[in-house]
């Protein structure tokens, strides 16, 4: 019996845009196989730091040259002196592929509800445009057409607690997760908490996750050699509890939003297609002949 590997996506077309397509979700020192815990420099070059007073208070993820996508609820509250850092490996001491810019206007989704976490995210456009480096890089982002089945490897990057109510981390911090689909993460969040603006992932057993600081930052799967932005870093019941996985905004819901917003060098958007088994269960079970012999 063979079987063949199948996708019920055949979306997968990659549509050729500007200079933002031709770089975005391709670090050039990201060779990522099996997961840790501090980041290699230059892995993750889109993670931003989002600082107040020269205190990190939320991630997010650089989308072009001058905008940034993170949290809504990151600005639940004024920041004073809000700056972005980008190329940031350590929150203290020394960076040398660092750049800090101002940020010229904030904008919030106009349909989040800090209530229901709903339309959870906002964008960024920072005060001049940024060279990219090995170190400073956009995300692609998932187009409409994207699936990520139960399962998809997923990344997340940030410098949050590494426990929760625990202290922030110094170390750009990574961590890789399975997605977990609506209608399971549905059950364990509570019926009605996750709507289809939201995509979750987590371990049934716990132990690994996002955390405090990390909101706003990016969940990122890999696809034919780019890595692709599917969440936003959202909420969840505490940190890394069993059966609780974490929310996350699901970008690929928000492509004419963004665009709508970003009128020239538009990031790069690609459907991501999650490639599925058959279910073994379903298939024609194959005998074994018995031989008789008349001897």
């Amino acid at each position: 019996l063979s079987l063949n590997l199948f996708t019920s996506c055949v979306c997968c077309i990659l549509i050729p845009r500007p200079s933002v397509f031709v770089v975005c979700g391709m670090p050039l020192l990201n060779t990522k196989i099996v997961g840790g815990q501090t980041a290699t420099p230059g892995s993750w070059p889109w993670q931003a730091s989002l600082q107040s007073s020269g205190r990190h208070f939320c991630g997010g993820s650089l989308i072009n040259n001058q905008w940034v996508l993170t949290a809504a609820h990151c600005f639940s509250s004024i920041h004073p002196n809000l700056v972005v850092v980008l190329g940031l490996q350590n929150l203290q001491g020394s960076n040398p592929n660092s750049v800090s810019l101002t940020v010229s206007q904030i904008t919030v989704h106009p349909n989040y509800s800090s209530s229901t976490n709903d339309n959870d995210l906002c964008l960024l456009k920072l005060s001049s445009t940024v060279t990219f480096t090995s170190f400073i890089q956009p995300i692609c982002l998932a187009a409409p057409a994207s699936t990520f089945y139960t399962g998809t490897t997923s990344w997340v990057t940030g410098w949050g607690t590494t426990s929760s109510g625990g202290s922030i981390s110094n170390t750009l911090q990574e961590v890789s997760i399975p997605v977990v689909g609506n209608r399971q993460c549905n059950c364990d969040n509570g019926l009605g908490t996750i709507t289809n603006n939201m995509i979750c992932a987590g371990l049934s057993a716990g132990g690994k996750d996002s955390c405090q600081g990390d909101s706003g930052g990016a969940m990122v799967s890999k696809q034919a050699g780019r890595w692709i932005q599917s969440g936003i870093v959202s909420f969840g019941t505490g940190c890394a509890q069993p059966n609780f996985p974490g929310v996350y905004t699901r970008v690929s819901q928000y492509q004419t939003w963004i665009n709508s917003m970003i009128s020239t060098n538009q990031p790069g958007f690609i459907p991501f297609c999650s490639m599925s088994l058959p279910n073994l269960s379903l298939l024609p079970v194959e005998k074994t002949p018995v031989y008789t012999s008349n001897q």
